[in-house]
């Protein structure tokens, strides 16, 4: 189930970017302290990428992941690595070790492959709701009703229309 809603997720991701041209994916949002789209979409990207680059290996760090710069400004590229990432996410659950920078570069911490689908999940729907409010400059960019918010809200919302 997780790997699914995953999956959705990064559709979503893919439906966005096939709607927006390089000129957009790199215009910089007052709105996003000048940031992109772009660059919201690469660090998503990332991250995960981090994630299943290094499932084989059983060692995660975020902080030392590959900063791609084309996969912020070549939307064509980085739905290639979306769709890439999405036939990978299929894999058995296992005990990974998670490397981290913030309070020294040696410390590590235990996790497993599904908690930290989840964190990117949770990560990816975070950046998605940044990248919403830059949207409204984009008027004639279309996004799910589910672009940026948690699955745990919609169903929260699910509940109190009934």
């Amino acid at each position: 189930m997780l790997t699914q809603i995953v999956k959705q997720n990064l559709t979503e991701n893919i439906d966005l970017l096939q709607q927006l041209t390089n000129e957009e994916l790199t215009l910089p949002f007052p709105e996003l302290s000048k940031a992109t789209i772009g660059e919201h979409m690469r660090h998503i990207i990332e991250l995960l990428g981090a994630l299943l680059d290094h499932y084989g290996n059983g060692y995660i760090n975020y902080d030392k992941r590959k900063r791609d710069i084309i996969l912020q400004s070549d939307t064509k590229e980085a739905i290639k690595i979306l769709e890439k990432y999405c036939s990978e996410l299929d894999k058995p659950n296992k005990s990974l070790y998670l490397k981290h920078n913030c309070f020294s570069d040696t410390e590590t911490l235990e996790t497993n492959y599904f908690r930290e689908l989840l964190y990117n999940l949770e990560h990816s729907i975070h950046h998605q709701a940044l990248i919403k409010v830059a949207l409204f400059r984009l008027p004639h960019i279309k996004i799910s009703d589910s672009f940026g918010i948690a699955p745990s809200t919609l169903e929260y919302r699910k509940q109190c229309a009934q």
